[in-house]
């Protein structure tokens, strides 16, 4: 299995260096550290996750969840240890990766993605879980509700609600003011389908009709341009999914290739040559995910914490593949971007 450091260095050390350096930290100026454990006290996490951080974008992210933890006092290679498990991009490992992780008996499971977390629920229910990057906890059975999870999951929210999908295609349209026709992206399950009613629902308001392709597996996605080309779409829109997710750097390389611009739900999309993305920020998300693992690790029970909905969106444009389509962005767009890549 391949496994990949999150850290720059690895640092190994026994206990009494554990205790060392635990002792320091109880005498610095920095009363966050001295208050999150028991001296002596080493805790273990584990990590379920899709796509490992090969990427600046995805490193990034898990560098905010880490700064997080330090916050509350917990460090790598002093109290705490980390295990990660990744799925890179093979959804079909993710059962057999957490039941990997719970052999370890961690204090603690971290799961990113709807598909992840899926898993982890199935492979333990009493082993505390703290989700990352999923939309849908409630539609996706994950918890009971938003208020009052349930269970022995919980964590930050992703995105607000369906209605996203309409603020996406909405940019499609300011972005691209004479598109009449949409392709959609759906994998057939409720998940996506409520996205889809959402943005059946804004449609008409925006003056557009939808052509949607339906995809289960990532061999029919170029099947799926060719169809919206067929119907001569002016765009089309990414609905958040496990599957889009996964599958995201194919997505922006069809859409490319097919000179098809597009609204994704995720920023990774636009650093990796996607058009425009609007979302949660994955790395606030991230650090905000650190402040369940601290409440928890403290003795908090998962169904007591709420399911916490995101404050801080962004809009990222990609300058440079809307050059490569011939498309140029209006200023009323461009000025309300939070990140404009070259």
């Amino acid at each position: 299995m391949r496994r990949y450091s999150i850290a720059d260095c690895t640092v190994v050390m026994g206990a009494t260096a554990v205790f060392v350096v635990a002792l320091a930290l109880s005498m610095s100026a920095v009363p966050l550290v001295a208050d999150a454990q028991q001296p002596g006290k080493v805790v273990r996490i584990g990590v379920l996750a899709n796509t490992p951080p090969t990427t600046p974008e995805v490193a990034r992210n898990w560098e905010a969840f880490r700064h997080g933890l330090g916050e509350y006092g917990w460090v790598e290679g002093q109290n705490l240890v980390i295990e990660y498990r990744w799925a890179e991009g093979q959804a079909q490992r993710f059962p057999a990766l957490a039941a990997e992780v719970v052999s370890l008996k961690p204090d603690l499971i971290v799961a990113a993605t709807t598909l992840g977390v899926q898993a982890a629920k199935q492979a333990t229910s009493t082993i505390p879980i703290v989700m990352i990057y999923v939309t849908e906890p409630v539609g996706a059975g994950l918890v009971a509700s938003l208020a009052h999870p349930g269970g022995n999951i919980t964590g930050p929210l992703f995105n607000v609600g369906r209605d996203i999908v309409g603020k996406h295609l909405q940019l499609l349209k300011e972005a691209v003011p004479t598109l009449a026709r949409v392709g959609v992206i759906m994998y057939p399950d409720s998940y996506s389908a409520a996205y889809l009613r959402a943005a059946q629902g804004a449609a008409p308001m925006l003056g557009v009709t939808l052509h949607v392709v339906e995809v289960q597996r990532p061999t029919e996605l170029e099947g799926a341009f060719a169809a919206m080309t067929r119907e001569r779409a002016g765009a089309f829109l990414v609905l958040p999914h496990p599957f889009t997710f996964t599958h995201a750097g194919r997505i922006v390389a069809l859409a490319a290739q097919s000179q098809l611009p597009a609204v994704y739900p995720y920023r990774e999309s636009v650093e990796a040559g996607g058009l425009m993305a609007y979302g949660a920020n994955a790395p606030d998300m991230f650090r905000h995910a650190a402040t369940y693992v601290d409440k928890i690790l403290k003795g908090t029970k998962p169904a007591d914490l709420p399911v916490e909905q995101p404050t801080k969106f962004e809009l990222v444009i990609n300058l440079k593949t809307a050059k490569a389509l011939g498309l140029t962005i209006p200023q009323s767009v461009l000025i309300r971007a939070d990140e404009v890549i070259q």
